[in-house]
């Protein structure tokens, strides 16, 4: 064992006892105790979800806006009976000793800090896709929940469908032989936000706190609430919001991590309004022997596929191979073989209580691992989501710069251009600093 390899065994061990001390440990026929840090509209189906698991025990909830904050304790009581204790402040969450795990629908660039301040203080995560506002950040969540021995859970349901898991199995086994391009569609209407002016910040919100990492701004109605997903301070666009979910499925179905080479086009269309990101974007990912490709369309559009439009979208994954292709989509996947297009199997999803709350079973997922201490009982673990995120930082990088961009998958950095490198991280705002973890 080399002096180096020692003091990386002795620091990690050392840092695994200490954090195990802040812990309290969870018996199999335990409750875990579960804080919700981050209250709007996901937070609230957060809340629901815990609320009618077994094995969860909601104690704790946490929000910037004490509006939010009032109302998701009233939602508690009244679902459980049991009123939880109320924080303002993430960070006193995570010093609760009486917490095992914290769960986070946060906006996208609150993930990666949130994620890695609870795994020093000794606390599972469940944190909300897309794992990370950047991609600096994904490696330091996967390096603090190695670090810190910390069970880490991406909102990325899908893994926990089991029709989905049993397609992604079949194109594994060849039902549709060797598989060479796998498609991401998120087709999802999306109105314009149209534009309003700054404004004073409302009786009750921490406005410094909702920023965090993000650069500080005069307060906006349209920054706040859910449009914070179409700035590029705060959020990653409808690729990162909605998308993030078919390009795990596509890139889970392909059976790849990292590519070669992206290139992604698109623009805000049709629209005169404040939103920076853009409603309609295609990228392709170039994996040598295997293509990648997504798209996003939130103007009035059909569907691909033979999948049919649900309201006003279509959501979706196709996949081609050499012997036929699927459609997939959460009602279920069909397969169609050789050059007739003969559909040899159909299969529904038919688990109906799952699909009414395709969260709470990914949640039950999670608890399970919480239990198990073993990361590998976990659908959609750090790793796998990072490196799913990655793919849309890619793209938004591409988009944003116009053109394409060699990347080297082992370095995580794009080969030969500085200015496409600079966009892996960000300038952080103190004290709100992602720190790279040793």
């Amino acid at each position: 064992m080399s002096d180096h390899t020692r003091r990386t065994f002795f620091f990690a061990a050392t840092a695994a006892a200490v954090t195990a001390s802040r812990s309290r440990a969870v018996a199999a026929n335990d409750k875990v105790n579960v804080a919700v840090v981050g209250l709007g509209g996901r937070g609230r189906n957060h809340m629901t979800s815990y609320s009618k698991l077994p094995d969860a025990n909601i104690v704790a909830l946490c929000d910037v806006n004490q509006t939010a904050l009032e109302k998701g304790q009233a939602q508690v009581l009244k679902d459980t009976g049991k009123q939880p204790k109320g924080y303002a402040d993430m960070k006193q969450v995570f010093d609760d000793k009486s917490i095992d795990a914290v769960s986070m629908p946060l906006p996208n660039h609150w993930h990666a800090l949130a994620t890695i301040w609870a795994c020093q203080a000794g606390k599972d995560v469940y944190i909300e896709k897309p794992a990370c506002h950047n991609i600096f950040e994904g490696e330091q969540m996967v390096a603090a929940a190695r670090k810190y021995n910390r069970i880490v859970q991406i909102g990325s349901q899908s893994r926990s469908m089991e029709h989905k898991i049993r397609a992604v199995k079949l194109l594994q086994d060849g039902v549709i032989g060797k598989v060479y391009l796998a498609k991401g569609l998120c087709y999802k209407t999306r109105p314009s936000i149209g534009h309003k002016d700054d404004s004073p910040v409302p009786p009750g919100l921490d406005w410094d706190k909702f920023l965090g990492p993000a650069p500080m701004r005069p307060f906006n109605e349209l920054r706040f609430a859910y449009n914070w997903h179409w700035f590029w301070d705060t959020g990653n666009g409808d690729i990162g919001n909605q998308g993030i979910h078919q390009m795990d499925v596509a890139r889970w179905g392909l059976g790849v991590e990292l590519p070669m080479s992206v290139s992604s086009t698109g623009g805000k269309y049709i629209f005169q309004d404040d939103q920076e990101t853009p409603n309609t974007q295609i990228a392709t990912f170039d994996y040598g022997d295997k293509e990648l490709m997504f798209e996003v369309r939130g103007l009035p559009t059909g569907a691909e596929g033979n999948l049919p439009v649900r309201g006003k979208n279509s959501i979706s994954n196709l996949f081609y191979g050499a012997d036929g292709w699927m459609a997939m989509d959460d009602n279920g996947f069909q397969v169609y073989k050789g050059y007739e297009n003969e559909k040899t199997m159909d299969e529904k999803n038919q688990d109906r209580e799952a699909k009414k709350d395709e969260t709470g079973v990914h949640m039950a997922n999670f608890l399970a691992g919480v239990k198990s201490r073993n990361v590998k009982d976990l659908h959609a673990d750090v790793g796998i989501g990072a490196t799913s995120a990655d793919l849309v930082h890619l793209a938004n990088i591409s988009y944003r710069l116009k053109h394409e961009l060699k990347f080297d998958p082992k370095a995580l950095k794009f080969v030969d251009n500085a200015e496409a490198n600079e966009m892996l991280t960000r300038k952080y705002r103190t004290p709100y600093v992602v720190p790279k973890i040793a």
